[in-house]
């Protein structure tokens, strides 16, 4: 099990997962859709769905809401077809960023991600062209004090885990994406809550950024991107100097 590193990185996520809770329901209401979609409406047999609704029970979103979602991807009720995107680009200081994209409409999508990273300094690669930098994970953020870091250690190795790194307020928890369903259950039934549990792009090889001026630029362009109507998540592999940025960078 690793150590700490690069809280700074994982603070500014944390922070973009409380961002964006402003949208979170329009973000939840696509991922219900498309997992529905794919592997029908029965939580019980639909691994993907089951954990999406865990992550509308603690966004507190509607229960009609959620209903009407399912029900859309089902086929049950008319609604927009939705497309799973994903778009790789490089930013300031040459840092490799994976852009997640649910979208109705290709082409809007495609334009919007493109304009940001040239507006901010950055520019879109081709399909693959970061694949050597990341590793398709499931992660789990969660507050250390909902748990001990023994007790989670144990809990989370018996489960399918393949890492825990103590990162400043937080653990990360690593797992392949066959074993998330496993822990996420696990979770759920000791009564550990994270803060955030998602299939992610975890960065296998850290670029540091030890300039102020990059790092603002950086953090602008992924908060920008992370803003934008059809973007569910954006990954980085960049490693921020811890203090570098200001408390209201």
């Amino acid at each position: 099990m690793s150590g700490h590193s690069k809280w700074a990185t994982t603070k500014r996520h944390k922070a973009a997962i409380d961002a964006k809770k402003g949208k979170i329901f329009s973000v939840l209401s696509k991922e219900l859709t498309l997992a529905a979609k794919s592997g029908g409406g029965d939580p019980d047999s639909n691994a993907r769905l089951r954990t999406i609704l865990n992550k509308a029970k603690a966004a507190n979103m509607p229960s009609e809401n959620v209903e009407r979602a399912i029900k859309k991807g089902t086929g049950e009720l008319p609604g927009v077809e939705y497309f799973e995107m994903l778009y790789e680009g490089y930013g300031p200081g040459g840092v490799g960023i994976m852009v997640v994209v649910t979208t109705d409409n290709k082409n809007r999508s495609a334009s919007d991600v493109r304009s940001t990273f040239s507006k901010h300094g950055g520019n879109l690669a081709g399909p693959g062209s970061l694949a050597r930098f990341f590793n398709k994970q499931g992660q789990f953020i969660i507050s250390k004090e909902k748990a001990s870091e023994d007790k989670l250690m144990e809990l989370v190795l018996e489960n399918g885990a393949e890492d825990m790194k103590s990162e400043g307020e937080v653990f990360e928890v690593l797992c392949p994406i066959g074993a998330f369903d496993t822990l996420s259950q696990a979770l759920a039934e000791a009564g550990i809550s994270p803060d955030s549990s998602e299939i992610a792009y975890i960065s296998t090889s850290d670029i540091p950024v030890g300039d102020a001026d990059t790092a603002r630029k950086l953090m602008k362009l992924i908060d920008t991107l992370d803003g934008l109507d059809d973007v569910q998540n954006v990954y980085s592999n960049s490693d921020i100097a811890e203090g570098l940025l200001g408390e209201d960078d």
